[in-house]
């Protein structure tokens, strides 16, 4: 069974990779061989997901195993952007956590901790959210300001605030670095995947002064 089992994976694999497919087929043909499956999920690094189930719709999480790697209502743009076809549903720690922080953050409470993450983006996208990292639970920040920031960081004259809102946009953790929190500098509600409806009623949930918002025309 197992060599049957090894013999089909290791085709599959081989078919699918688009580097050192053949080594890496032999590699885990060769662990399933005497039953190491551990090795297996190593040596082709899976990626794992979650369901949760919110008050404002359905909520997928992906992890690498260890660290929390992505979050995104369903359907929302981008979703799922930086997940293979080979992530599979499961139990981890760090879901559990997540879980925690989601439950507190609905009932409209600031949580005071964070799963562990993992920012597997580009060196800009990273410090971009990151920033997005220290805006505080109700409050909010401009594209305009955390261009400032990203060049005062990097000491650079200026930092476009279009690639700022890309940046932004691209947010694979969604929530946790609240992008949602990100406003034009006009205090223009624009730019959030998840949809304008679940940001408006993000920021409501936390009690964010939304008067100072407008709606984009």
């Amino acid at each position: 069974m197992l060599w049957q089992l090894g013999g089909v994976l290791e085709r599959d694999i081989a078919k699918n990779s688009k580097s050192k497919s053949r080594k890496a087929g032999n590699r885990l043909f060769v662990n399933l061989k005497i039953g190491n499956w551990g090795k297996w999920e190593a040596c082709v690094k899976m990626e794992y997901t979650h369901h949760y189930e919110s008050p404002l719709g359905g909520i997928t999480l992906a992890s690498d195993g260890t660290d929390l790697i992505g979050l995104w209502f369903d359907g929302q743009k981008y979703f799922g952007a930086l997940l293979s076809e080979e992530s599979v549903p499961k139990e981890l720690p760090v879901f559990w956590r997540t879980r925690e922080w989601l439950d507190i953050y609905f009932s409209g409470k600031a949580p005071g901790f964070l799963p562990a993450l993992s920012m597997k983006t580009t060196p800009f996208r990273k410090a971009v959210w990151e920033i997005m990292l220290t805006i505080p639970f109700g409050q909010t920040m401009s594209y305009k300001e955390i261009a400032k920031r990203m060049a005062q960081q990097k000491g650079f004259p200026k930092t476009s605030a279009r690639a700022v809102g890309n940046a932004v946009g691209h947010n694979a953790v969604s929530l946790i670095i609240p992008c949602h929190r990100v406003v034009g500098a006009n205090g223009s509600l624009t730019g959030y995947a998840g949809g304008l409806d679940k940001k408006v009623k993000l920021l409501t949930m936390e009690k964010a002064d939304m008067s100072a918002f407008s709606m984009p025309s």
